[in-house]
């Protein structure tokens, strides 16, 4: 193999803007060998985000410290999310701030809300909500109105912001900001279903329907969190074919029937539930004429 031919090949396994599980190990075969090739920490960063994507956090672990060897500044970041959520089976927040604080030092923003979180959750530092506020007010300049090749955390850091506007009773501010992260982040969900995503779309959903009424006549997709949230069926179209999504509540718990396949949760559904080979979550804009039937 040579690196021009491993280069294709990682062209080819995303050829069609999403990871066939039959094309995962010919991708994961290029990168490999163009880390040995050119010990370059771009495609370690690759190789350790599939295996974070896939929950194999040992590995995700080996390749972003590798990265890391490379003074790389997003390995930094990702080693602070592998501490501070105990990734690997254990949580160190000291290990957390001291990268996330050397990411954020660099101006990566996600790293930057992750060391605000820290002050406001006091770990490994001194809580200090105060802190945490200033510090969300200073990043939201720096991300809102950027695109999705800018790759900021457009979504985290209105998520944060709003909930601060409520408390400050600035709800239309508030509502803003969740309209602003929920576009943002619809576009991100078309081409990267990640988990971490969908749940952020979760929270959002859930909050903008404490602040104002959900419309049923003029339904998107991601208002499924809200709507299957309670039993009923919903219809709607893709493509010109009509499909049913329906929620029932079990054993005080709701579980989620599309076509034949039922999932045990709503968050199920959006993580797994499929309409031929594209993920229901991917298609956001493709659905139209959803209606709801309690």
């Amino acid at each position: 193999m040579t690196i021009k031919e491993a280069e294709q090949m990682i062209i080819d396994a995303y050829s069609n803007y999403s990871l066939p599980e039959e094309n995962k190990f010919q991708l994961i075969e290029a990168l490999e060998f163009l880390i040995e090739a050119t010990h370059d920490p771009v495609h370690m960063m690759h190789l350790g985000g599939i295996y974070y994507e896939d929950r194999y956090y040992d590995l995700a672990l080996k390749y972003y410290e590798m990265a890391a060897t490379y003074d790389h500044t997003e390995a930094y970041e990702c080693l602070g999310y592998i501490w501070c959520y105990g990734r690997t089976g254990e949580v160190d927040y000291k290990k957390a701030f001291e990268y996330y604080s050397k990411a954020a030092e660099r101006g990566d923003t996600v790293a930057a809300y992750k060391v605000a979180d820290m002050y406001k959750n006091g770990y490994y530092v001194e809580k200090d909500y105060n802190k945490y506020c200033e510090m969300i007010e200073k990043l939201y300049p720096k991300v809102t109105g950027t695109n999705l090749t800018d790759s900021e955390p457009v979504p985290e850091i209105c998520l944060r912001l709003s909930v601060i506007r409520r408390e400050q009773g600035r709800t239309e501010d508030a509502i803003r900001l969740l309209f602003e992260a929920r576009e943002y982040l619809e576009e991100v969900l078309t081409y990267n279903p990640f988990w971490g995503n969908l749940r952020n779309m979760e929270w959002l959903i859930h909050d903008l329907y404490e602040l104002i009424d959900c419309d049923m006549t003029d339904l998107g997709l991601f208002d499924l969190y809200y709507v299957l949230s309670k039993p009923c069926k919903v219809t709607f179209k893709q493509d010109d074919e009509k499909y049913e999504v329906e929620s029932v509540e079990e054993d005080g718990r709701i579980v989620v029937r599309f076509g034949d396949k039922w999932y045990r949760s709503v968050q199920e559904f959006f993580d797994n539930a499929c309409i031929g080979d594209d993920r229901v979550a991917t298609l956001a804009y493709d659905i139209y004429e959803m209606e709801v039937k309690r």
